[in-house]
Parts: C-alpha cells; sequence; structure tokens
C-alpha cells in the first residue's frame, strides 16, 4: 500500500457506533408472509408487538389476518420464533380498530402490498397515531423511499427511513437501512445501534437507489449466471456448483437459492431495476417460469422439484432451461471445482479456479465473465447505492450470505493480475479499478490497517470499529497467539481474559483438542497462573460437530480397545478440566454444537450462546452415549432441578429424594435428550432440553458473541469466583428409576418409534441416569457416573450395528436407523 494517499474517515459509517434507540413497543402494518416474520423477529427480540391488518370481508373476526398469520407462524419451518412462547409477545389487530393503539409504540413498521397508493393511504391513517418519539419506517424491497415519504409532514418526514429486512428475518443478518434527505441522522444512526445490539442485524446504510445494495447486486449475479448457463450450455446443477462454496457462496448456489427464495420475489425484484438493466436471454424464460407458478420450494416446484416415485422414495428432478420439462438430478461432473477443494481456504480456491484457460476449462470459461460483471457493477454503486466499498461488502457478506464480499473477493484474486486478465479476454474493467491500480496500490483493502480505498474520494478512508463487534482472528492479527497446535490456540483477548480457540476442520474433537484444552486448564499450568479467566469459542462456521469420528470408527474395527478407552478417558479429562478449572470458563457456543461439543458446554461455568446455536447430545445417533461427562451432567441437572421443585428434608432418608416424582419426571426429560438425539432450534429451545440454564445469557449477534463471553468470565472472575468441589453425595435414582426408564424404552419400541439397536442405546443411557443397578439412594460419585460412561461406551462400541451407523454417517453426512 502506498502512503501517498492521506486517510480520511467516513462519517457516516463512524456515526453508527451511537447510543441505541429505546424500542419498548413496536406495530407491524402488514401481517403478510414479510411482516409477520418481522413480528416474530421482534418477539425474539423481546418486544412486545401490535400485528396489524385490513378486515377482510365475511371475516369472523376483524382481526382475522393477523391472527391466521400468528397460527401460519407457530406452524412454519424454518421455526420463525426462538422459542414456541415467544408467540405470546404478538397482539393480533386490525387497522379499522386498532390504529389509536399506535400511540403506545416506539417504532412503527410498515410492510404492506409493493404498492405506491396502498402505502400512501395506509400511512395518512397511520401519522395522527404517532407518538412525538416514535420512529416510522417501510420494509419496501425496491420502491424509493423518498415517494413513501411524499405524503408525510415534515416532522414525521425527520423520523421516517426504510429499513429492508431480508427473508426469513430471523435468520438473515442483513438490515439496509435507507434515509431520505428529510431523515434525521442522529436517529437512523440511533436505531442502527439498536439493530445491531438488540435484533443482532448487521445494518448497512444505503442510498435511495432501485433495489438499494444487496438485492441490486444479487439479482444482478443471478440473471448473469443464467444468462452465461445458457451461452455455454450448462446445466443447472453445474451452475449451482460453479456458483457454490468453491467461491465462497453459500452451497445453495443460484437456482437452488432462487427456489427458496421465491422466483416470484425474484421476478419481482429484476423488475425494479431500470428498463433493460436486467434484460437477458433468461428473462423471458424468468417469466414464464412464473406464469406457470412453478415459483420455488412454497409452491413445489422450481427450478427444482421434489416429487414420489412409485416405491415411495423421494426423487429429484432439474429444470432444462430449453424445453421447460423436469429431468432426473445430474451431479456436476467439474474437475476443476474437485482440484479446487484441497485448497486451504476460499482465497486460494478462487485464485486456483481463475488461473486456468477460459478456452479449455469450463469452470474458468464461466466464472471470468460472471465475475467481471459482479465486479464492475459492484465499483459502479460506489457513491451511487452506497457510500463505500466496505458497505458493499457488508451487505452482500449478511445478505447472500457470502464469505467475502464483492472488493474482498476481488482482493483475493488480486486486483492487477486480474484487471490484466480481463484486458487480455476482452471483458469490461471499472474506471475505478483502473484509478486503485494508478494511485500505485494494488488491493481495495490495506493490509497493514482497517482502511479501504474509495475511488469517489480517491482516499483511504478509515473503516472504523463497531463497538463490541470482534472476532477471534482480530486479536491473532495483533499477535496475541501464546500458544497453538493444529487443532487449538490460546489467544489473549485483553484484561486478563484468554480464549481457547477451536479450528479444526468443522471443529471436530480429536487428541489435539483434548490434550490442549486439558493442559491449558490444569491447577498448576502457566495459563491457569497468567490468566483470571478463559473463554472458549472459534470463528468457523460452527462450534464444533462433535469428536472425530474417524479415528474412532477405525480403532473399534480394528479392536484396538486401549486406543478407545484412552481417548474417552482423555475426553473426559479434558471436560473435568473445564468444570474444575480454578479460573471461570465461559463456552461461547454457535451454529452446530453436536456431541462433544455439546459435552464442553455442559462442563462450563457458564455459557454465552449466540441464539442461532443448535445444540445436542447427538450420539445416540451413531449408536453410543454422550461419555464425556454428558450423561452424568444430565443426571445432575436432573437432580438439581428436581431439588428445586421439591427441596429434600435433611431428616429423610436419600431414598425419598431418589423416588420423587419430581426427579423421575427431569430423568424422563434427560433420557428423552439423550435417546432422541434431540438438538435445540435455537439457545433458547436449548433450556427446555436442559442443555443450558436459564441464568445463560444468550446473544443475538454472532459478531458479539466473543466479547459479550468474554465480559460473562471477566465478571465471574471480579466476583471471586471459587471453582465447584467433585461430587461425592449423589443420591442414585436406583433400580426403580431404571424400571421406569426401561419400560418407557420398551414401549416405544412396541410403538415402532426405536429400533432394536435404538433400544439398547437407549438403555444405556437409563442405566448411567439411574447410577446403575444400585439401590435408590445409594450415595454415588461423579467418578462413579464418569467409569459408567466408559463401560457403555466401549460395549456399545463393539456392536456392528453401530460400526454401520458411524461408517455411514462419515460417508453421508446423515444417521442410519438400522
Amino acid at each position: 500500500m502506498s502512503a501517498t494517499i492521506p486517510a480520511v474517515t467516513n462519517p457516516l459509517a463512524e456515526s453508527i457506533s451511537t447510543q441505541p434507540l429505546l424500542i419498548r413497543r413496536a406495530a407491524v402494518l402488514g401481517a403478510g408472509t414479510m411482516g409477520s416474520r418481522i413480528a416474530a423477529h421482534l418477539a425474539n427480540a423481546g418486544i412486545p408487538v401490535l400485528l396489524l391488518d385490513i378486515v377482510p370481508e365475511g371475516a369472523k373476526s376483524k382481526s382475522e389476518l393477523a391472527i391466521k398469520a400468528l397460527e401460519a407462524l407457530a406452524k412454519s419451518k424454518p421455526a420463525a420464533f426462538y422459542d414456541s412462547s415467544f408467540a405470546s409477545r404478538i397482539t393480533p389487530g386490525n387497522f379499522e380498530e386498532d390504529l389509536p393503539k399506535l400511540t403506545q409504540c416506539d417504532w412503527i413498521i410498515e410492510a404492506v402490498a409493493e404498492n405506491l397508493a396502498i402505502k400512501h393511504a395506509l400511512l395518512q391513517r397511520v401519522v395522527p397515531h404517532l407518538a412525538p418519539h416514535a420512529i416510522l419506517t417501510t420494509n419496501t424491497s425496491g420502491l424509493p423511499i423518498s415517494q413513501i415519504a411524499e405524503i408525510l409532514p415534515s416532522e414525521a418526514k425527520k423520523k421516517f427511513f426504510g429499513t429492508h429486512f431480508f427473508n426469513p428475518p430471523r435468520y438473515m443478518r442483513l438490515l439496509e437501512i435507507i434515509p431520505t434527505p428529510q431523515t434525521d441522522p442522529a436517529l437512523a444512526a440511533s436505531f442502527a445501534a439498536f439493530a445491531d445490539l438488540h435484533l443482532g442485524k448487521e445494518t448497512v446504510f444505503a442510498n435511495d437507489t432501485p433495489n438499494f445494495i444487496a438485492n441490486r447486486i444479487g439479482v444482478s449475479v443471478i440473471s448473469t449466471a443464467a444468462a452465461l448457463m445458457l451461452e455455454q450450455g450448462l446445466t443447472i446443477e453445474e451452475v449451482d456448483a460453479l456458483t457454490g462454496p468453491a467461491i465462497g457462496w453459500p452451497r445453495t448456489g443460484t437456482f437452488r437459492l432462487a427456489d427458496m427464495v421465491g422466483i416470484d420475489i425474484l421476478a419481482h425484484v429484476a423488475a425494479n431495476f431500470p428498463q433493460g438493466a436486467t434484460q437477458s436471454p433468461f428473462t423471458p424464460i424468468l417469466q414464464e417460469v412464473v406464469k406457470r407458478g412453478w415459483l420455488g420450494d412454497k409452491s413445489g416446484q422450481g427450478f427444482y422439484k421434489k416429487s414420489r416415485a412409485a416405491d415411495g422414495f423421494e426423487e429429484r428432478s432439474a429444470l432444462d432451461l430449453k424445453t421447460l420439462e423436469y429431468r432426473p438430478l445430474a451431479k456436476a461432473a467439474i474437475p476443476a471445482l474437485d482440484m479446487a477443494k484441497s485448497a486451504p481456504n476460499t482465497a486460494e480456491k478462487l485464485r486456483l479456479l481463475l488461473a486456468a484457460d477460459p478456452t479449455k476449462d469450463k469452470a474458468a470459461r464461466f466464472l471470468w465473465p460472471l465475475l467481471a460483471n459482479l465486479w464492475n457493477l459492484s465499483a459502479s454503486l460506489i457513491g451511487e447505492a452506497a457510500n463505500d466499498a466496505p458497505s458493499i461488502d457488508a451487505a452482500m457478506r449478511a445478505g447472500f450470505n457470502w464469505e467475502l464480499g464483492p472488493f474482498q473477493m476481488w482482493d483475493a484474486a488480486g486486483v492487477k493480475e486480474t484487471v490484466a486478465r480481463l484486458k487480455e479476454l476482452n471483458l469490461p474493467v471499472p474506471p475505478a479499478a483502473e484509478e486503485l491500480l494508478q494511485s500505485k496500490n494494488t488491493s481495495w483493502y490495506a493490509s497493514d490497517g482497517p482502511q479501504c480505498f474509495n475511488p469517489v474520494s480517491n482516499h483511504w478512508e478509515t473503516i472504523p470499529a463497531q463497538p463490541g463487534h470482534a472476532r477471534v482472528a482480530d486479536f491473532r492479527r495483533s499477535h496475541k497467539v501464546i500458544r497453538s497446535n493444529s487443532g487449538c490456540s490460546l489467544v489473549d483477548l485483553g484484561d486478563g481474559i484468554a480464549c481457547i480457540e477451536l479450528h479444526t476442520l468443522k471443529n471436530a474433537l480429536g487428541t489435539d483438542v483434548t490434550s490442549f484444552i486439558a493442559s491449558v486448564l490444569k491447577p498448576d499450568s502457566e495459563a491457569v497462573r497468567d490468566f483470571s479467566g478463559f473463554v472458549i469459542s472459534g470463528d468457523r462456521e460452527h462450534f464444533s460437530v462433535g469428536a472425530n469420528l474417524m479415528q474412532l470408527l477405525l480403532a473399534a474395527q480394528e479392536g484396538e480397545w486401549d486406543e478407545v478407552r484412552g481417548a474417552i478417558a482423555a475426553f473426559q479429562r479434558m471436560t473435568s478440566s473445564i468444570k474444575f478449572c480454578p479460573r471461570p470458563v465461559v463456552t461461547a457456543p454457535f451454529g452446530m454444537t453436536l456431541g462433544g461439543g455439546a459435552e464442553i458446554n455442559l462442563h462450563a461455568a457458564r455459557r454465552q450462546p449466540h441464539a442461532e446455536t443448535y445444540i445436542g447430545l447427538v450420539e445416540a445417533g451413531v449408536g453410543v452415549i454422550p461419555a464425556g461427562g454428558g450423561t452424568k451432567e444430565l443426571l445432575l441437572r436432573s437432580i438439581d432441578a428436581a431439588a428445586a421443585l421439591a427441596p429434600p428434608d435433611p431428616k429423610d432418608p436419600p431414598s425419598r429424594f431418589a423416588q420423587s416424582a419430581e426427579l423421575l419426571t427431569a430423568l424422563k426429560r434427560s433420557l428423552e435428550t439423550i435417546a432422541m438425539a434431540k438438538v435445540s432450534t435455537s439457545a433458547f429451545d436449548a433450556r427446555s432440553l436442559g442443555l443450558m440454564a436459564p441464568s445463560d445469557r444468550i446473544t443475538l449477534n454472532r459478531d458479539r458473541l466473543l466479547l459479550d463471553a468474554k465480559a460473562q468470565a471477566q465478571a465471574l472472575a471480579e466476583s471471586g469466583y471459587a471453582a465447584p468441589i467433585p461430587r461425592t453425595q449423589i443420591p442414585a435414582p436406583g433400580l426403580a428409576a431404571l424400571a421406569t426408564l426401561e419400560t418407557g424404552i420398551y414401549l416405544m419400541g412396541e410403538a415402532g418409534f426405536a429400533s432394536e439397536h435404538d433400544q439398547k442405546v437407549a438403555k444405556w443411557a437409563a442405566y448411567i441416569l439411574s447410577g446403575g443397578r444400585i439401590t435408590a439412594g445409594a450415595l454415588i460419585s461423579e467418578q462413579y457416573l464418569l467409569d459408567l460412561e466408559l463401560e457403555a461406551f466401549l460395549s456399545l462400541s463393539g456392536e456392528r450395528k453401530t460400526q454401520e451407523r458411524i461408517a455411514h454417517t462419515l460417508k453421508t453426512g446423515k444417521p442410519l436407523r438400522n
């Protein structure tokens, strides 16, 4: 990077870090798919919501549309609510009777049909009921915000702007905020801070241009990909493979994404472009597919189709865009993609794919014009749709789940090299890229600090840090790595807190992880002396998919039982080191947190999960039981939950409490959690499975997770944290409880809900949860329960059906019911 260009600050981006707006109650106007899902996500954030819509003709209830929307939300998949009980935070109503209730709301969101006249008519009725402090926003995906604001009085215009959520709002992180010239900038910035903190959103300021940022680029990419497919004679399966993980985009690729979003919505967004902007050979095909009602997942068919064959098995078909007839699905066979899989990261994959000769290589022939269009469009939007490149990159990462934004992809591929290649291929080169290179710079982002080149100002602009946001990589770049191996690193987070970062493939837990964590957290370790607390987390997509099954399968198949025993004992030592560490250990899970990953969390002093944490003890799915202390911990939680409901009398013998109805109820729940390999649908849902405690705080914004967990560790350390002592006086539920649990297992088998091997696994889980075949109330220890786990695991690992399950899961990624 050249130092001759002075750095300036982007004032708009810096303004985002202000005091969050106070939103105590909200209203959503419009109970359609988008409006109702926005209401659901506000309810997820703990905000009471009024959901209103028109009064339909002949309705039994004036609020029928809102009521039906709530009923649909309860059944929606993926789930709209973090927890089904959150639906009670939404009050259905109607425009005829309930508009006066808007005076109680701090935020009113208009989300009715994309029709300017309808929006104007409704807003005119809303204005008289706005509280003086309330903000009014529109969720339009394409209509000009300034046109919608035209009918508002001047005071209301100051508090009006666009808030474009992406569907479904719970899962899609992007929230585009579109102010008008009359919008109070401080109010918009304060709202952005609220959405970041309380709604978990990646907030990006967009200008009032057609389709704003993400849809403007995303739909253009889809249109270009489809046009290239037709031009080059590719199939939709091949295009989806070329526009998937190989270049850091989601597995859905292009056409599977269109099916998920809705092909009618894709066509609607395309229609918002300036005339001719997205016209291509694909346009008439898109219009015809919509005309036929093939709208994607919601209609049962789109570019792909699922159907049942005569033998009852599911068949998948793909649409031939030349004939508009469905044909059997065919796997994309593109050698370059197979070669790219071996590359260590997306940047390397991209460089590898683009290095090939486009005249000979199918992948390069497709990707060069696709990326040329992406880079040209993105560069042209700086100063039009967005103020800078980081805003465009953020919008595409959060709105379309890209790993890298367009300018980050360009840097990864090499700006100087790609511009030269684009010229060789007679593909367009944007003037902004020429300006960048003329200034003696070779990348959009600086390599030595948080700056990005802005071709509008011809300056390097500082990318302001968002307060409360951090990833482990930020501390790695600051040379804070203390020690590491292939599976873990110990990273200094500052203020006396260190992070144990998991970074294996899919964060699978092998000996490199177990030995590292156990050594770091042992009472006499250097790390325990040097730090006052620890966080266990990482930057990958998922916290952990569990134990390394390949190691287990090979050892079991070869009869290396000492190796299996040693691996389980090491895993137990690791989880015990987490639980009994003299310093507080806080886990910060996210995404898939399965098997051993769940067991790590069960042993922590506190958990600070991301809201989208899908945690479960899934070992039964591969024919074993949780043996890293997970089964033991669920028994302890069952005992503690029962004691909280019905505290045992110290005068009574332990057998009385061990046979109580409260304990038996709690044990049944724990057995179901293990035997049915239940996985939570959110961090909130994990509480109902006994995998999260009511006291565990939950973070909605993934970028805030690490520092939230660090704050938890600091708070525990500063409050005089004392590690728990291993329990040795645990009243075993005993034989009576075991008999009851085994009866339930038998009945599940008789009803066809559990195979013979399912029952065998469940009986081992019941055996441990009961403390073995011993007298109720007999006092046992944690180590005794760990020994039972080890016994059960070794026994089940030797079963042929268990080994078949493990092999099947490794091959397909799916469980086997045998």
